[in-house]
């Protein structure tokens, strides 16, 4: 921990922000959302239009640099943070939440006040030295829960058949498509995962808080937190106030008497302030963030754009060492090997170290697995080494729902298998099977070669099995617990560079966008992109209805390296 924070303390140049004797509060309102890479457009065109919110995304590293940057920086004598609008996954706060807990290390105050209480936002909450809730709350506390969607009935009341074709008794990607409920498999990897994840969380939130973690559970299991003051019996907040009330704390503090002489300075100007400084040597970040894809657009990872990315990094002499972002449940087993192969040709020349984010699943994993190092936090979803393949068939859908029907010639017996007319026969499902079957076999032998592993281990843990990265920390898929700025560190020490000596650069770099073209409309559009895009008239219908979304994609068979589908946490 101490390496750490000396790394982070002379590596960032703090911003001259001296107050006039009292200090700053570093505000954190999470009004910005949190993303992995902003790599998309800089600013907010909502705003400029008079609409939406003026809060631009910030990247996570930004925020946990700024968070480290101030607990070191004199000038900041205190966090004050509102975490009920935050916008980040898991893993994103957990990493927020390790860099908070090392500012409070540091001697400064944390001072958290919530509307509400969610999971998220109390886990968030519990490492301030003041947690204040306001006393009309509504909170929920009440444990972590799935949701998963499973669409047989209605695809078979649609008469829309589907095959699922897989390699891993626990591979439930695409089990939505021919279940109504989930399989034994499905539901003990689930449980045992979330299990691990709230164990982590309610550990952390016991720890921070001074109680036990069984009684931390048995309040929830007997839903005892309802009330502002239920929470405060038992120890989890320590003031139930008004706003007013936080703000007349602050100027205590500070020894003012109206909060307007308290000089506040907002998280996304103050990350703005660290200066990346001119050094020659350069940590590169490369990010993976979105399902993996052959094509498309720069939400998803396209297997091609990043393999060029990754070589152009490779060929950089003043790139020292790589820190390899994966946030991804995975997608086409095609990409995924284009982006895999290009990060074995740069571990020859540069270390790579592994950062895992909310997800670093199935494809995610694949292109992980030969790092130097993997870094992973606690609530990850990783492992799922499997394959499935999913054949559809809508010749029935289309005469009985659209009297259409369809007619298929072909010079071949099985020309016509992939046109989604008809059911694949036995031999055609064998075809596929033995496809799907070389794929695993192909998995199993990278993850045993990267990770040191004997392949018959690598099975064992594999089979399409989701792990938390706690359990992953275990069973060694990952070998260390850890966030971004862990991963950062290390990489520097592979290279055999010390604080103050290089720079961070990330990639996909940020592409310039010409403001004035793009209001004109005269902002030419990636080909890539344009080449897939299409107007996302039913995009409300897609969100309550994933079957829609399903049947506009899968137009024909795919093999994929993904982890569920459709999963949300609760």
């Amino acid at each position: 921990m101490k390496r750490i924070l000396s790394f982070l303390a002379m590596a960032l140049i703090i911003p001259a922000m001296a107050s006039a004797g009292t200090g700053k509060v570093l505000k954190i309102d999470f009004s910005s959302p949190v993303v992995e890479n902003s790599s998309g457009m800089q600013f907010d065109i909502s705003s400029l239009l008079g609409g939406g919110s003026s809060a631009s995304p910030v990247t996570l590293l930004s925020y946990v640099r700024a968070i480290d940057a101030a607990a070191q920086d004199k000038n900041i004598r205190m966090i004050y943070m509102t975490p009920d609008k935050i916008s980040a996954g898991m893993s994103q706060v957990e990493e927020i939440r390790a860099a908070l807990e090392r500012f409070r290390a540091s001697g400064k105050e944390i001072v958290c006040y919530c509307s509400n209480f969610s999971n998220l936002t109390y886990y968030l909450a519990s490492v301030a030295d003041k947690v204040i809730l306001d006393p009309a709350s509504e909170s929920m506390v009440l444990g972590l829960a799935t949701r998963q969607f499973f669409l047989k009935d209605i695809l078979d009341a649609l008469e829309i058949e589907v095959q699922l074709i897989r390699h891993g008794k626990y591979k439930s990607a695409g089990e939505m498509y021919i279940r109504n409920s989930s399989s034994p498999e499905n539901r003990q990897q689930n449980q045992e995962m979330i299990d691990a994840i709230w164990d982590g969380w309610s550990t952390q939130i016991a720890a921070s808080r001074g109680i036990s973690v069984s009684d931390f559970n048995s309040w929830i299991d007997n839903l005892e937190l309802v009330l502002p003051q239920d929470y405060k019996d038992r120890g989890l907040i320590d003031e139930i106030w008004y706003r007013d009330q936080v703000d007349e704390y602050i100027c205590g503090q500070y020894g003012v008497d109206d909060i307007k002489l308290v000089s506040y300075v907002k998280l996304a100007k103050y990350a703005d302030k660290l200066k990346k400084g001119k050094r020659k040597n350069r940590i590169a970040v490369i990010y993976a963030d979105g399902e993996i894809v052959m094509e498309g657009s720069s939400d998803n990872i396209v297997g091609p754009k990043l393999a060029a990315t990754i070589e152009k990094v490779r060929k950089d002499r003043k790139v020292k060492a790589v820190v390899f972002r994966v946030n991804s449940p995975g997608g086409s087993a095609q990409a995924a090997e284009s982006i895999r192969r290009s990060i074995e040709m740069l571990k020859k020349d540069k270390p790579v170290i592994v950062s895992f984010g909310d997800y670093a699943a199935s494809g995610g994993y694949w292109i992980s697995a030969a790092g130097d190092r993997i870094y992973t936090n606690d609530c990850t979803l990783t492992g799922s080494i499997g394959v499935f393949s999913i054949v559809p068939s809508y010749g029935n859908a289309l005469r009985k729902n659209l009297k259409v029907n369809m007619e298929t010639q072909g010079t071949s017996a099985h020309s016509d298998m992939i046109t989604g007319v008809r059911r694949l026969d036995d031999t055609e499902v064998e075809y596929f099977q033995k496809s799907v079957e070389d794929i695993y076999d192909q998995f199993t032998t990278i993850v045993s070669d990267g990770r040191g592993m004997a392949k018959d281990r690598v099975d064992e843990l594999g089979q399409g099995r989701v792990w938390a990265g706690s359990e992953a920390l275990k069973n060694g898929l990952a070998d260390v617990r850890g966030g971004l700025v862990d991963a950062l560190a290390y990489a520097a020490e592979k290279a055999g560079l010390e604080a103050g000596e290089y720079r961070v650069n990330s990639y996909p770099e940020a592409k310039d966008v010409n403001l004035m073209s793009l209001l004109m409309g005269s902002e030419v559009p990636d080909p890539d992109e344009t080449a897939t895009s299409h107007v996302q008239e039913n995009a409300v219908l897609e969100e309550l209805f994933p079957a829609v979304s399903f049947i506009r994609e899968m137009s024909q068979p795919q093999n994929m390296l993904r982890m569920e589908s459709v999963i949300e946490f609760k």
